[in-house]
């Protein structure tokens, strides 16, 4: 969406987010972006400090928890749903959504995707969809 430009997506939930509150118009992207923080309210006070939230940096190892990447996954998660990409997905996101709803299928599933990502990351290779696939049925 934004390549390596971290400023510029993180305006961009920003952005999203005060439109939505202030009853502007969104755009397609906007609102799927806005349709992601709603179902997160634990990161609304962040997205309306945009001037903090611009800064901020979260490392992992310190078992911080980055919101913009968390709701990255999720959208990311919902393209190849409603892709169906890697093929199999959407049925076994449906089969979840059945199980656990829909927020709660896609923590779920972004667990196998965070993995499927770190792993291609380490062996600087493609993510290995068969493997990823594979997690995604265990759940």
């Amino acid at each position: 969406m934004f390549g390596n430009d971290r400023d510029a997506l993180r305006k961009m939930y920003c952005e999203s987010w005060r439109k939505l509150k202030n009853q502007h118009t969104l755009t397609p992207l906007e609102q799927h972006i806005t349709t992601v923080i709603k179902r997160h309210p634990e990161y609304h006070k962040l997205l309306e400090t945009p001037e903090v939230s611009l800064q901020a940096d979260y490392i992992a190892d310190m078992g911080e928890s980055n919101p913009f990447l968390h709701m990255g996954m999720h959208l990311g998660l919902q393209e190849q749903i409603a892709t169906d990409r890697p093929e199999g997905i959407q049925s076994i996101y449906q089969t979840l959504v059945l199980k656990q709803g829909e927020h709660n299928a896609e923590h779920a599933m972004i667990e196998c995707l965070g993995e499927a990502i770190w792993l291609a990351q380490r062996n600087q290779s493609p993510p290995n969809e068969v493997n990823y696939l594979a997690c995604l049925k265990k759940l």
